[in-house]
């Protein structure tokens, strides 16, 4: 589905879900269950690296227009280590008013590790959309997830200059916040991003002063608009960018540096990733 393509289906449009259920066993990382109703999907599971599970999520239609609404559920059982991406960039579509809406829940039990590596999502100009992701952990789980948010299409020039966008990520520890945080953009107004088309985030639990003083150290030669937090064990990391390639480029180095700290397990990167 190109952009010119995309337009509203109905007035009511896609109701999408896809339930998602992964369990150990010892000699891998299996999942327990999928069930999906409507056009989202993954492909089999491989394994690469042994036991953990890559796993990638599938949105046939290419994106999501106004009236879409979507829900992801993924519930990682004690022990379990999934690592998920997808093949392509997500899109929230232009729309005529309507409302496009993506919720995504992640539960992790003791010692369950997830690793949430989307690529982009991008915002077309004159979208409405409403996006919320939500982490549930025990202080046992491990998480190291991503996002990366494109505003507009800037490289064809394309900028953010109409539309809205509700986004909001939220980090639970054993029924606590952690991070609740919200960003509102609308009206082609881009200050709250200081104009910057490309917003980053890293999320990694649990991590130590050192791993933050690490990551700090990796964000200084990049001269972008860029910072590091620690707080109650969860380490975020933020970036503002005009150049995706300097975004997915230093995420990913991040991740890689991150990852044998937080899991015991070298860099594996998707296949898809270099595709």
């Amino acid at each position: 589905m190109s952009a010119t393509q995309a337009h509203e289906k109905t007035a009511k449009g896609w109701q999408a879900s896809l339930a998602l259920h992964f369990s150990h066993t010892p000699e891998k990382t299996l999942l327990h269950s999928a069930r999906h109703v409507g056009p989202l999907t993954v492909q089999r599971p491989f394994y690469p690296e042994g036991e953990t599970c890559h796993l990638y999520l599938l949105h046939p239609p290419g994106g999501i227009v106004g009236g879409d609404e979507l829900a992801i559920g993924i519930h990682l059982e004690a022990r379990s280590h999934a690592l998920i991406t997808m093949p392509g960039a997500s899109k929230f579509y232009r729309s005529t008013g309507a409302l496009a809406r993506l919720d995504q829940h992640f539960t992790l039990d003791e010692q369950a590790t997830l690793e949430w590596l989307p690529q982009d999502t991008i915002f077309f100009p004159g979208c409405n959309a409403a996006l919320r992701s939500v982490f549930h952990l025990q202080r046992s789980s491990t998480l190291l997830a991503w996002e990366l948010f494109c505003l507009g299409r800037p490289v064809i020039n394309e900028a953010f200059s109409h539309g809205r966008i509700e986004s909001r990520l939220e980090v639970w520890l054993e029924g606590e916040p952690l991070l609740i945080e919200r960003q509102h953009l609308a009206d082609g107004d881009l200050t709250p991003v200081a104009e910057h088309p490309w917003i980053g985030t890293l999320l990694f639990y649990p991590a130590s002063d050192a791993q933050l003083e690490d990551v700090r150290a990796l964000l200084a030669p990049l001269q972008q608009v860029a910072g590091a937090t620690l707080t109650d064990g969860l380490l975020s990391v933020r970036f503002l960018a005009h150049d995706n390639l300097i975004c997915q480029q230093a995420m990913r180095e991040i991740w890689q540096h991150l990852r044998p700290q937080l899991t015991a397990r070298a860099p594996c990167s998707p296949r898809i990733w270099h595709t």
